[in-house]
């Protein structure tokens, strides 16, 4: 059994497709069949059901995957280490972060590190938390910054930041004028806009933070991104409780009016998450120092 031979049929397992799986390989495709058949007459069953126009698993396929998929992890693993026993530089690291710490805190982390370490390729992947630990668990990220509470066995976390969540208000709304922290009961009848449901922790905090003080908050739109819901916000569609990060950096003349909160005073807790199986590179812990460093000098 080869090395080559496993990372073909994990390819081929991926595209379901012969094809595709030896572009992605850039070689010829039928040195792609004659390897995989080679892989099955060794294993002694079939791994693939061959149809005219695509394939699919066999159950000794979908058996064997996941120890192909460790063998060829492993090796890259060991690959890495070596490099950097060897001093060498070289290879990709791929993060994760939800949009608003993807456009206002990470940008200065990944343009430091990029300095720090030249040689090193990135990769950066979007979504909410739920989503960026699905990508970590299948090993498409080596770092995600996501939002607490996080319980899953197979991570583990670095604290980042604590940041507060604030409210965003039209300029003419009766609290705009307030210079007072607001309670959040004096919400009770407002429209609310929210981020889309499912993809943002963001949606789910201020449904579930309005129920504890006793209200169900009235949704008037779904904005969709956090521009959107600033928008709809500064247009009077509503109010909506948002990252300080994010509400750093409005229009001071046409963008929502913006009010801190308390009873009760809300917070997001952002921490980095990896898979706690997997080798921490060196590149790995020195970009997650530097991310460290940039969320303690984040306003």
């Amino acid at each position: 059994m080869e090395m080559h031979q496993l990372a073909y049929f994990e390819s081929v397992s991926r595209h379901l497709h012969f094809t595709r799986a030896a572009e992605e390989l850039n070689v010829a495709q039928p040195s792609v069949s004659q390897q995989i058949r080679k892989l099955e007459a060794e294993l002694g069953a079939p791994l693939f059901h061959r149809m005219k126009r695509h394939v699919a698993l066999t159950e000794a396929g979908r058996t064997f995957l996941p120890h192909a998929r460790a063998v060829l992890r492993q090796l890259e693993e060991a690959r890495v280490e070596v490099q950097e026993l060897s001093g060498l530089s070289r290879g990709t690291l791929a993060v994760g972060a939800p949009p608003s710490v993807g456009t206002h805190l990470l940008p200065r982390a990944l343009a430091e590190f990029s300095r720090r370490r030249p040689g090193i390729g990135l990769t950066f992947r979007e979504g909410g938390s739920r989503t960026l630990v699905q990508l970590l668990e299948g090993g498409d990220l080596d770092l995600a910054v996501v939002i607490q509470p996080i319980r899953h066995p197979v991570l583990e976390t670095m604290p980042l930041l604590e940041e507060e969540l604030l409210l965003a208000l039209p300029r003419e709304h009766r609290l705009s004028a307030s210079t007072r922290r607001i309670r959040l009961t004096e919400l009770r009848d407002e429209p609310f806009v929210l981020l889309r449901e499912g993809a943002y922790d963001l949606r789910d905090q201020t449904l579930s933070a309005c129920r504890r003080v006793g209200f169900e908050p009235r949704v008037a739109l779904d904005g969709g991104e956090m521009d959107s819901v600033l928008r709809f916000v500064a247009a009077g569609l509503g109010v909506a409780i948002l990252p300080a990060m994010v509400l750093s950096d409005i229009d001071p003349v046409h963008g929502p009016r913006v009010v801190h909160i308390q009873s009760p005073r809300m917070t997001r807790s952002l921490v980095l998450a990896r898979r706690r199986d997997r080798y921490f590179s060196a590149a790995a812990r020195e970009f997650a120092s530097v991310l460290q460093q940039a969320a303690t000098r984040q306003p």
